[in-house]
């Protein structure tokens, strides 16, 4: 009966993929559209393997955690649908909607974990709590992401399809981490999303209602998953609609505004205490120390201070954009993770020595760049697990990536290796 459900389902949601007009539009053919859906289920059906049969090495046991506390939630809703409609509304500290950036007694560290566990739940209604049938759903949905993505960059990168397309949907630990029954597939999906809204907005000079309601669902989306991640994309927001009003002053605009947010960030704490963003930092690092795994690396405390921070940075960019080190693998993602890290650095090296000369659309470009080096310091100020950190960088990869492989010329690459066999 699992295996009927599951196919049913499949040929279900990819007919329709090829009828929904967000995929279709973004000139994809539909064997491309039902190819890139079967790559989403299968990396999220591995995802869930690797969850059950390789979890306690790899520390993968979440996904299963979350579809446990799914299933009992989803027969909340049958034996008390009052409590099942309420019990996200509620604080059970108190005191812990105020405490935004806490980690301990808040409502919002909590409330990222229970509303997927409720999404996660609803989902049970039509699997009938069943986890590989639910990956088809939360790959449909999820699959809105990296469309959004790719109908920008697409449009950002004209005549560059093939390079888009790959970056915005196939880095690996891209989609595994978003395929998988996690919250990061979501939180893409809401940066997307936002993404999407604003370009295309912005360049037809008008907002539908459609629009904005996307927006903010993009936005409440981040706000429940991840809600730190707000503080770093609404300045980047702000400066990339400044940007678009200015585009020709698009760099020393980011430039400015980074320069001016980095003087808020160590000193709105003078103005309130609440706003103390450098301790909530050394705060969320005390909290990952706490917590022990096959792949935790030592790192360096930081203080509440603007030279401790200036001191960790180095350290920051090598954890969050270079490890793991081929000396870190012990497991298999951990291999895959340091692979692909390496050929991340030979793009960059190709884009230093193969860049094309055409004009784009900066706007885009910076506001990928600055948003996604500040999600990278985040990460790197904070997190010493490594597992943690590739998941945590998988959602801003592709940001990242799309511009590196768009603006690499690889006809000039592929005449280089042609000549270079033919005088073999």
């Amino acid at each position: 009966m699992e295996y009927l459900l599951f196919v049913t389902y499949l040929v279900l949601f990819a007919w329709l993929i090829t009828k929904v007009k967000f995929f279709t539009r973004t000139g994809l053919t539909r064997s491309q559209l039902i190819i890139l859906f079967l790559l989403k289920i299968i990396a999220g059906i591995f995802y869930g393997w690797i969850g059950m049969y390789y979890g306690g090495l790899a520390k993968m046991v979440d996904t299963w955690n979350y579809h446990t506390q799914a299933i009992t939630e989803y027969h909340l809703l049958f034996s008390d649908p009052a409590e099942y409609l309420t019990n996200l509304f509620r604080d059970p500290y108190g005191d812990g909607v105020r405490k935004f950036f806490s980690t301990t007694n808040s409502y919002w560290n909590d409330l990222k974990g229970n509303v997927f566990i409720k999404f996660l739940s609803i989902l049970d209604i039509f699997s009938f709590g069943n986890y590989y049938v639910n990956v088809i759903f939360y790959s449909f949905i999820s699959l809105f992401g990296p469309v959004s993505l790719f109908r920008v960059m697409n449009d950002v990168f004209p005549n560059r399809k093939i390079p888009v397309l790959t970056a915005s949907f196939l880095i690996p630990s891209f989609l595994y981490w978003t395929s998988g029954l996690h919250k990061e597939g979501l939180i893409f999906t809401g940066i997307a999303l936002i993404i999407y809204v604003i370009y295309f907005s912005s360049k037809e000079k008008k907002i539908t209602i459609t629009r904005g309601i996307t927006l903010l669902l993009g936005l409440l989306l981040i706000l429940t998953l991840r809600n730190f991640i707000i503080v770093i994309l609404l300045p980047a927001i702000a400066t990339w609609l400044i940007a678009i009003r200015w585009p020709k002053y698009s760099l020393r605009i980011f430039a400015a505004a980074y320069l001016l947010f980095t003087v808020a960030f160590f000193t709105a704490r003078y103005v309130s205490p609440v706003f103390d963003f450098p301790q909530v930092v050394v705060n969320k690092q005390k909290e990952f120390f706490k917590l022990v795994g096959n792949s935790t690396v030592p790192m360096k405390e930081l203080d509440p201070t603007f030279s401790s921070f200036v001191k960790n940075t180095p350290q920051s960019i090598e954890f969050s954009a270079l490890r793991p080190h081929p000396s870190d693998v012990n497991h298999i993602l951990t291999l895959a993770a340091a692979v692909e890290v390496g050929f991340f650095i030979l793009l960059l090296l190709l884009l230093f020595f193969f860049r094309i000369k055409e004009s784009f659309n900066r706007n885009v470009i910076h506001f990928c760049i600055f948003f996604g080096f500040s999600m990278l310091l985040s990460i790197g100020f904070t997190i010493n697990n490594l597992g943690a950190i590739v998941r945590y960088r998988s959602i801003i990869l592709s940001l990242l990536l799309v511009p590196v492989v768009a603006l690499i010329d690889w006809n000039k690459i592929k005449q280089l290796l042609l000549k270079y066999v033919k005088n073999k």
